[in-house]
């Protein structure tokens, strides 16, 4: 059998162009899902894997099956492309977040999908599709993870991904933000591979560099002291999800770094208590950030902070207030997002009255797609993308890495810390991004709207100033 994996891009990936620096390379890393969706087809299938971020999708290609996995910004295109192939008669399997947390609008695309995680189930739809009886809906509980099968990375085309692999030891969290996807998807709950599995597979990749596309790596602490000892003597440098709650236990920091980390992703999401508390996010304290960052920064670990802008408890002002906080606490890179309630999520139900935009491809945590308690959904859209631009000015990322340099354990990080800088000012650059300051007297060459901005009718006659959708960081 002739299967092809396909992983939609969405909003201005599609769009843009493809370019020869600016690409999106930096943030893609490998296609992990269908590496391992790959994996657990028969060993008489051949598989072949496309990105369409990077490449074209074969239209007219000599296929049996096609799967397409998707979240909520990338759910379109991936219809769109189940479409295409449904009208050859070629089946066509959905899966991922989206189809699981939406699964009566998914199936009504696709010949079957798949609701939960493919590992133990996959094998089954395949030998259903060989036989011309898909069954429609399969649900898969959440499989143990001993044991997995490799991920089939020999599929990956040759130099067109970043040279960093993609590894993930746990899955899930086991804190309940209501707003967040993965906790609707796992159930507030995380499983975790077992260390020697985790480290044989480390142990046989080839490259230095690796991200743990983990939730929440450090969920289980004596989990995480396991593998990081293991890790240690093997010499690799990489990246990961955590909380900055751990720098309370500094003897785990401390065996992160040992272990070759040099860089963690942290939702803070905002610097108000009240706003934290609203969403259920109790895994945060604001007034231990600094203390945490400068922790890790003496441990060489650059820390990428995640910002939310949006709350109820956000107005005008909060995007200066956010970015003099950012300056002070000298946090080493952002990603910038906007609040979203995304389909399937607890938060989702209680913002249904408020939410003017419902087309999914502006679900990419980069597009104003509700009224918020604060500010108009203009002010909303202009604020992000002006705390995303000053952010990443040339002059900041400078002094960022000049910083860097003047702490222990410089060189370690320092390579990381410059490409994901880089890659981010790419992004400004590449999708115009600008927007202005909503609190005040706005600076001379911040005063217009992203260019190529286009506008968007909103009810009761409000506009919102829509920038092209960013995607947002998909390790996996």
């Amino acid at each position: 059998m002739k299967i092809l994996l396909i992983a939609p891009a969405s909003g201005m990936w599609r769009h843009v162009g493809r370019h020869r620096f600016l690409n999106g390379r930096t943030f893609r890393f490998s296609l992990l899902s269908l590496l391992s969706v790959a994996a657990e087809s028969p060993s008489d299938a051949e598989v072949r894997i496309v990105d369409e971020q990077i490449d074209d999708i074969p239209w007219d290609a000599d296929v049996d099956l096609v799967g397409i996995t998707c979240m909520t910004a990338a759910a379109p295109r991936a219809y769109e492309i189940a479409r295409r192939f449904r009208r050859r008669l070629i089946p066509v399997v959905l899966g991922g977040m989206h189809p699981t947390l939406c699964p009566a609008e998914a199936i009504r695309h696709a010949d079957a999908i798949v609701v939960g995680e493919a590992e133990g189930i996959w094998r089954k739809v395949v030998e259903d599709a060989c036989e011309g009886r898909l069954k429609g809906v399969y649900r898969n509980e959440r499989p143990p993870l001993g044991g997995l099968k490799r991920p089939r990375r020999d599929l990956l085309p040759a130099g067109k991904h970043a040279g960093i692999s993609a590894v993930q030891a746990t899955r899930g969290c086991p804190h309940g933000c209501d707003f967040c996807a993965v906790a609707a998807f796992n159930g507030h709950t995380q499983r975790q591979r077992p260390v020697e599995e985790v480290i044989a597979e480390i142990k046989d990749l080839p490259s230095c560099g690796l991200i743990f596309v983990d939730d929440n790596l450090t969920a289980d602490r004596d989990y995480a002291k396991r593998l990081f000892a293991a890790l240690r003597p093997l010499g690799k440098r990489w990246v990961t999800q955590s909380t900055l709650a751990i720098a309370d236990d500094p003897d785990l920091v401390r065996m992160m770094a040992d272990a070759g980390c040099v860089g963690i992703f942290a939702g803070l999401e905002t610097f108000s208590e009240d706003n934290l508390g609203s969403v259920n996010k109790t895994c945060h304290r604001v007034e231990q950030y600094r203390e945490a960052i400068q922790l890790f920064h003496r441990h060489g670990i650059t820390v990428e902070a995640g910002i939310v802008f949006g709350f109820d408890g956000d107005g005008p002002d909060v995007f200066r207030r956010t970015l003099k906080t950012l300056d002070d606490l000298e946090v080493d890179l952002i990603q910038v997002s906007i609040f979203t309630p995304l389909p399937g999520t607890p938060r989702a139900k209680l913002l249904a009255d408020r939410v003017f935009d419902r087309d999914w491809a502006n679900y990419d945590f980069h597009h104003a797609v509700f009224q918020p308690g604060g500010m108009s959904p203009r002010d909303l859209q202009a604020g992000h993308d002006w705390v995303t631009h000053q952010f990443y000015r040339p002059s900041r990322i400078l002094r960022r890495i000049w910083r860097r340099l003047r702490r222990p354990r410089a060189w370690a990080s320092l390579p990381f810390l410059a490409a994901v800088n880089a890659a981010y000012l790419g992004r400004t650059i590449r999708w115009r991004i600008r927007g202005w300051d909503p609190a005040g007297e706005t600076p001379a060459d911040d005063n217009s709207p992203a260019r190529g901005a286009t506008q968007r009718t909103l009810p009761a006659g409000r506009t919102c100033e829509e920038t092209p959708s960013k995607a947002g960081t998909q390790a996996a």
